[in-house]
């Protein structure tokens, strides 16, 4: 299965956001090749938010480019074989922590957002992740900071879209 078709599935599969969904999949019937960056009308990405539940905290990303606090994530590379699989590489590219596991259960959120010419658009398809017990993580060439958050702490250094995923992954815990 190729990952659009992936991607497709996934979608259809998803029960909220109902409009949303709709959007994402009328883009990737629109643009066949909207799971790569290089399609200039928007892409698909992958995301992950990781959590450690048993300390009531996410680990969050200081991002380079944006110098936002946001979740582990980015753009689908040619050999990801899935969506889902696509989110776990970034999330243990970015955070550096080995045996991150997918919380079950298929995306956890959906967040579209403008991004700087000359790309339109980003169809973020978010997961949460679960750290293993006593994980470190290790910076990376991508973040100009990487740290634990509490739980409480996310509304003050986090944009709503981070927030929105933190509410929706600690329901489905």
């Amino acid at each position: 299965m190729s990952l659009y078709d992936d991607a497709v599935l996934v979608l259809k599969g998803y029960e909220d956001q109902e409009e949303l969904r709709q959007a994402y999949l009328d883009h990737l019937a629109a643009h066949p090749d909207g799971m790569w960056k290089a399609c200039h009308a928007g892409h698909v990405t992958a995301s992950a938010l990781v959590i450690d539940p048993s300390c009531g905290r996410v680990l969050l990303t200081l991002h380079k480019k944006l110098r936002m606090w946001l979740q582990m994530g980015g753009h689908c590379e040619p050999e990801d074989t899935s969506v889902e699989a696509a989110a776990l590489r970034e999330a243990a590219e970015e955070s550096g922590i080995t045996g991150l596991a997918l919380l079950p259960g298929g995306p956890v959120r959906l967040d579209r957002h403008p991004i700087p010419a000359p790309c339109h658009w980003h169809f973020d398809v978010q997961y949460a992740v679960l750290a293993p017990q006593g994980a470190v993580q290790e910076i990376s060439d991508e973040s100009l900071d990487l740290r634990w958050f509490a739980y409480d702490e996310v509304a003050s250094v986090a944009d709503d879209s981070v927030v929105r995923l933190l509410e929706a992954t600690r329901a489905r815990l």
